[in-house]
């Protein structure tokens, strides 16, 4: 493959999954929209709607992050498979992905009532917006066999080279999300609606949609070519399932990592007050915008590393790895210049609140430092998936967290002599320089692995 087949290969992988992302904060602020314009009920406005929503759905976050894995290891496994041609292999580790994501969904249904009380013993909220988080918990939780099945079949359409596949399905999801909550909620004609528990059901349908639309694709696309020969049973083989929970097992220590790291962002935030929290939240909002490009590389990374481990192919490796970091490290400088030159209007495009604005100035310039190490990390993470080299993305998710932890309680005892005080921004600082800490662990440790052994073929 020339260089320039390779650089369309990546692009043909990585857009389709970068204007998908772009689509998730569309869901997010219809959500809220819908929640701010519903009418009084039973003494709750439309600030406890929108906070009902909001701890709502932290609730799933804590949930669904932490199973990140199943999209990963079916992903990763796929590429392998489909770059050795063993399209009966695709096939299984999709059965096995799913069988497992409805396990997992199974156990979560089960035990949703001690969760979620247990998570909202460390959630600082009023009574009323504790009875509409778990009304809108106790309704959305039931979309949770279609949400778990979805991360593997995201996983698996990456893994087969079919980026499009999976922006369609996120499309679909996103798209009925946004129709089915507006409808369900302030109703149509003479319907009045469900009101604020229509939003909760609005993302269930959509959830299911979104599975149906996938498994759709799944037959019609695939077919007798990938699952003519399909068998519930060979799914299951002890040999092969051994393989597979191990490598999850790995990267859900990755997850459990990763989640710890950005909720203690929020907590530790919490502790100085609604301003400043107010602006380390927008500063991680900026953030997350630069983190829907740089994955879609990442992706791109990881189905081509698959691939060609798969096929093995050792040079079409080495040259994938180059050119995502490429193209990863451009998006990065790009990034670089629009959080410098326009951090202010971006902010402004937030928040119209001027003391949240004028506080927020003095963090500006810790996004312009984030790119190059996040696409680093980032695309690293992309690389290692596609390699199933799940024991290095768990110890380097580990590193992270500790060096986290480390930053923060170094600046806490040197800089904030040990308090948290509301309304220093030093701490705002503190936590932002702990957040570079992680991302930068996680891109030089993963470097540092891949120049001493490489990726094995």
């Amino acid at each position: 493959m020339s260089m320039k087949s390779l650089n369309r290969e990546i692009l043909r992988l990585a857009i389709p999954s970068i204007l998908a992302n772009l689509t998730v904060p569309l869901v997010g602020m219809v959500d809220l929209a819908v929640a701010g314009h519903l009418p009084v009920a039973g003494g709750s406005g439309a600030a406890a709607f929108i906070s009902g929503i909001s701890v709502g759905s932290l609730l799933f976050d804590l949930i669904y992050w932490n199973f990140f894995f199943m999209r990963a290891s079916t992903g990763g496994l796929t590429a392998q498979a489909y770059g050795r041609g063993d399209l009966g292999e695709c096939a299984r580790i999709l059965g096995r992905g799913m069988g497992i994501s409805l396990g997992i969904a199974a156990v979560l249904l089960a035990l949703q009532w001690p969760f979620v009380r247990l998570a909202l013993l460390a959630v600082d909220c009023s009574a009323q917006v504790r009875e509409l988080a778990l009304r809108y918990f106790f309704i959305r939780v039931w979309a949770a066999p279609a949400t778990m099945s979805l991360m593997a079949l995201r996983g698996w359409f990456v893994g087969m080279q079919d980026s499009m596949s999976s922006m369609f399905t996120d499309l679909v999801v996103n798209a009925v999300n946004i129709a089915a909550s507006v409808l369900l909620s302030l109703g149509v004609g003479r319907w009045e609606g469900l009101g604020f528990t229509g939003i909760a059901w609005g993302t269930v349908v959509a959830q299911y949609a979104g599975l149906g639309f996938a498994l759709l694709v799944c037959g019609f696309k695939y077919g007798r070519r990938v699952f003519g020969g399909f068998s519930l049973r060979g799914c299951f083989r002890r040999g092969e399932m051994q393989g597979f929970v191990s490598l999850n097992a790995d990267l859900m220590g990755r997850s459990l990592s990763f989640t710890a790291i950005y909720m203690g962002f929020t907590l530790i935030a919490a502790r100085f007050g609604d301003t400043l929290l107010a602006c380390a939240t927008i500063m991680m909002k900026l953030l997350l915008i630069f983190s829907y490009f740089t994955d879609g590389f990442a992706y791109a990374g990881e189905a081509l590393t698959g691939r060609f481990i798969g096929a093995r192919d050792p040079q079409m490796l080495r040259k994938t790895i180059q050119y995502v970091f490429r193209w990863s490290f451009g998006l990065g400088l790009v990034f670089m210049g629009l959080y410098w030159f326009g951090g202010m209007p971006m902010l402004r495009l937030l928040t119209d609140d001027e003391g949240v604005v004028g506080a927020c100035r003095q963090f500006l310039p810790w996004l312009v430092l984030m790119p190059p190490v996040g696409c680093a990390a980032f695309a690293w993470d992309g690389i290692y998936i596609g390699a199933t080299a799940a024991k290095s993305i768990r110890n380097a998710m580990f590193g992270a967290f500790l060096s986290f932890l480390a930053v923060w309680l170094a600046g806490r005892a040197l800089l904030l002599h040990g308090t948290a005080e509301a309304g220093n921004a030093l701490g705002i600082h503190v936590l932002l320089a702990a957040y570079f800490a992680h991302l930068a662990f996680r891109a030089v440790y993963l470097t540092m692995q891949y120049r001493r052994k490489s990726l094995s073929l």
